[in-house]
């Protein structure tokens, strides 16, 4: 029995319980609601789930267990997907759904046996990661929440608040059991002491006695052994001799920490230590303690109150006195909470104090953005019964007095202007410009320094928004505006004015050069262009070009489409210079005009062709005639080797398969040019081409009698050559094979004599479903014979060496169903009882 999966099922399972168990200690998700969150903690949610890589489900489960409504969630998957919508039509590059985490193959369910993509099988390792998926949940929805200003104060790694042990002594610094005390004396007199102060808080100094300095500070302590000493080195009188006091080794203290504290009870610390040493320590106080009234008592009354805002908003550290043994740190809950979330630079939960207003909850959250709008902010308030919206405006944020529970949205301003017009278009300065008092559609075509000479002068329009935020063009002439023939009109906010140029309104021009030129394609018309220019703009004439009839094709523009005899196209041929030096004027040019320029008669470039195989000087040779035949080639090779295998030379002849080849038709070429590789594969590995793709050049096997042409040159065999052909000659094969239908697809040794049925038999005989009478035998020329049927006989090619025989299969025939054989009875029943009352 596999216990792996059932091990992780019981973690998953564990986990699951565990999960609402620690969330009344961890995170509580309940007090979320998704209608009050804004784009930004959204976007920063969604952030935090795609570069964790959680699933739906995990997300869904983790804040179920946290306390989470199913109807927030529902409110907060919507919120996501309608952001994402948002910012793919924005163009921003926001993960979608399907490629969310990352990897989508990664993402599973807990259900699923498989956390992040790893196997079940890692079960050593399976509960970490479930673990890891919790708190990666947790932390996503977290970033849903407010944070509590300052929270993270004692939680931060990197800002201890450890005292420091090796500054001077304070002057101030009280005496207390189990201090060092390091009493040095110089001057006429030198002396030096190392006492430890008793649990009676005095020091036994020699040849002085016991004396009593608890509780004193420094300077108390100094002043009284400076009097008790004087008595034995008088030139602590007369000053001829110091003393210096400091402290050694220093005590510890014992203080508690109390109230909301994260773990509350009694510390050991040093008798240096500060109440923000005691507080991170401790922890610091929970989630619902106070940060601006921590209480140190002492001896039963309350010395300070401390505001570790002072700390965090101006780096102060008023009240941070230092400790002493037995004091008390009191905690207590806090008493005014509120939130600001939108455009202010610190977003978050702050604490307030009484006497405080909204001006000074702004100035805690670092102030507004720079996009905030900041006449209004609006706060949601809780009542007594329920909740209600109101609108503080920027005069009362200094008189207003904000109530425990009240949210603050700070919204940005309006993405648009309250004073901008836009030109486009034709213009030398086109953008966005003021609009002043006055402004109209010639002074900002001035401002924008005039018209371009390309500018479509005789209209142009404007786009306006109405009051009801609907856009309507307004038209205009140009010209006449910026003459006075026609009013100039009067600029609204946020018009838009495009003047269009000559260009943007008629199709672009070109001509097209095709033929021998170096750089055939279309080129930009420009007026007065001439066919030298254009020759010239394609690379010039290719070597084997003529200069002579060039052709120029030219649309027409007034041809008469009743007639069925109307000219399409008008047509040029001219003559130029080979150095495309114009002697008389030249031929000018017009848009759309197609210029061809044709080979030079008589011109031919070289064309070869290949032979090899069992041949003296195999190779590539170049044609030299155009009648030159396949004999005229062999008497250039030198003749054949020993083993020349003439009855089986072929010649290939390539070119490109034809687009309109149907699959089938492909797919029988390409199986029987692999059996005429598969026959020559002996002969040379350069017959091998890439046959199975489809697309690329199609071999031509040509099945030539190479004893004949050689018998006859010249003759109707004899083929003329052409450009990459290639002539085989292959050494003599001396076994024949036998494929497809057969018993056992063999190669048999060639015997003469041997029928095709021999060898047949040879192979275990036909197949049950062979097609005899399709059997057919592929030449080792390329040549293909099937079998012949005349009269009740059957015809059987003659086999020759190197030749491969191959019985096709018959197609497969469908089954009739149960219910088309009682159709067809009943048919026939029904046809026999039809004729049976015919004949009665």
């Amino acid at each position: 029995m596999n216990v792996k999966p059932i091990y992780l099922f019981l973690l998953i399972l564990i986990i699951s319980f565990a999960v609402p168990a620690v969330a009344q200690n961890n995170q509580n998700f309940s007090d979320i609601r998704v209608d009050e969150l804004t784009d930004a903690q959204i976007q920063q949610f969604v952030n935090q789930v795609e570069s964790s890589g959680l699933s739906e489900a995990q997300l869904e489960q983790v804040a179920q267990a946290r306390g989470m409504s199913a109807s927030e969630i529902q409110k907060l998957r919507q919120r996501v997907d309608k952001l994402r919508a948002s910012s793919q039509q924005k163009g921003l590059n926001v993960p979608s759904k399907k490629d969310s985490g990352r990897d989508s193959q990664k993402s599973k369910s807990l259900q699923s046996g498989r956390n992040y993509g790893y196997d079940v099988e890692d079960y050593d390792e399976s509960n970490s990661k479930v673990i890891d998926s919790l708190s990666y949940a947790e932390k996503a929805l977290t970033e849903l929440k407010s944070k509590i200003f300052g929270s993270d104060l004692f939680s931060n790694k990197n800002l201890t608040f450890e005292p420091n042990l090796r500054l001077a002594t304070p002057r101030n610094y009280q005496i207390g059991p189990d201090d060092e005390l390091l009493i040095d004396i110089y001057g006429y007199s030198e002396a030096s002491y190392q006492l430890k102060v008793s649990p009676e808080g005095t020091i036994n100094v020699p040849y002085v006695g016991v004396v009593s300095v608890g509780g004193m500070s420094i300077e108390q302590a100094t002043a009284r052994l400076k009097s008790r000493m004087s008595t034995i080195y008088s030139g602590l009188r007369t000053g001829n001799t110091s003393l210096s006091i400091a402290i050694g080794n220093i005590r510890s203290i014992k203080v508690i920490l109390t109230g909301e504290v994260v773990k509350p009870g009694t510390y050991t610390l040093p008798s240096l230590a500060t109440v923000f040493n005691a507080l991170y320590s401790s922890g610091g106080p929970t989630e619902n303690g106070s940060l601006r009234k921590i209480e140190l008592i002492r001896g039963g009354r309350k010395l300070a109150t401390l505001d570790i805002y002072d700390f965090l908003l101006n780096g102060q550290f008023k009240s941070n006195i230092r400790l002493q043994d037995q004091d008390v740190i009191r905690v207590p809950t806090y008493q005014t909470r509120v939130e600001v979330v939108g455009e202010v630079k610190r977003p978050g939960i702050f604490e307030m104090l009484p006497g405080e207003d909204l001006a000074d909850l702004i100035r805690f959250t670092g102030d507004f953005t720079e996009r905030a709008y900041r006449a209004r902010v609006k706060v949601l308030k809780n009542t007594e019964k329920e909740r209600r919206i109101a609108d503080i405006t920027s005069d009362r944020f200094a008189s207003y007095e904000p109530s425990s529970g009240d949210k603050y949205f700070v919204d940005k301003i309006l993405d648009r202007f309250e004073n901008r017009v836009t030109i486009e278009g034709a213009v030398f300065r086109p953008g966005q410009f003021e609009l002043e008092s006055g402004l109209t559609v010639g002074q900002l075509i001035r401002r924008a320094e005039g018209l371009r000479e390309d500018a479509f002068r005789s209209r142009a329009y404007i786009t306006r928004l109405k009051s009801d935020l609907q856009t309507e063009l307004v038209s205009f002439d140009v010209s006449r505006v910026l003459s006075g023939e026609a009013p100039d009109i009067p600029m609204k906010r946020e018009d838009v004015v495009v003047i269009s140029s000559i260009f943007d309104l008629k199709e672009e021009y070109n001509v097209r050069v095709d033929g021998e030129v170096q750089r055939p394609g279309q080129f930009n018309f420009a007026e007065g262009m001439t066919l030298e220019d254009a020759i010239l703009q394609a690379g010039g004439l290719k070597e084997g070009a003529t200069s002579k009839r060039i052709e120029i094709s030219r649309r027409i523009k007034n041809s008469d489409v009743l007639s069925e005899s109307a000219t399409t196209a008008q047509v040029f041929q001219v003559d130029v210079n080979q150095d495309l030096k114009s002697a008389t004027a030249s031929f000018v040019l017009q848009p759309f005009d197609i210029v061809i320029v044709r080979p030079s008669a008589g011109y031919t470039i070289q064309q070869q062709v290949k032979v090899q195989g069992e041949v003296l000087y195999p190779g590539i040779y170049t044609l030299v005639r155009k009648n030159e035949r396949i004999s005229d080639l062999l008497k250039r090779t030198g003749g054949f080797t020993a083993y020349a295998y003439t009855e089986g030379a072929s010649l290939q002849r390539t070119g490109a398969v034809a687009k309109d080849t149907s699959d089938f038709e492909k797919r029988v070429e390409l199986e029987r040019l692999k059996q005429f590789q598969r026959l020559q594969k002996k002969t040379s590995d350069t017959l091998s081409a890439d046959i199975n793709n489809e697309e690329t050049l199609r071999n031509d096997y040509v099945g030539i009698d190479l004893t004949r042409i050689l018998k006859k040159p010249g003759g109707k065999e004899d083929l003329f050559l052409q450009e990459g052909d290639i002539l085989s000659i292959p050494r003599e094969l001396q076994t024949v094979r036998v494929s497809g239908e057969v018993l056992s697809p063999v190669t048999v040794v060639y015997s003469k004599g041997k029928s095709f049925k021999n060898y047949i038999s040879n192979a275990g005989g036909f197949a049950e479903r062979a097609k005899r009478k399709r059997a057919y035998i592929i030449y080792a020329n390329g040549a293909v014979e099937s079998t012949g049927n005349f009269l009740f006989f059957r015809n059987y090619p003659n086999v020759k060496p190197g030749a491969e025989i191959f019985v096709p299969k018959k197609p497969e025939g469908r089954k009739m169903s149960a219910g088309e054989v009682v159709g067809i009875t009943s048919g026939l029943a029904s046809l026999a009882a039809i004729i049976v009352a015919l004949f009665r």
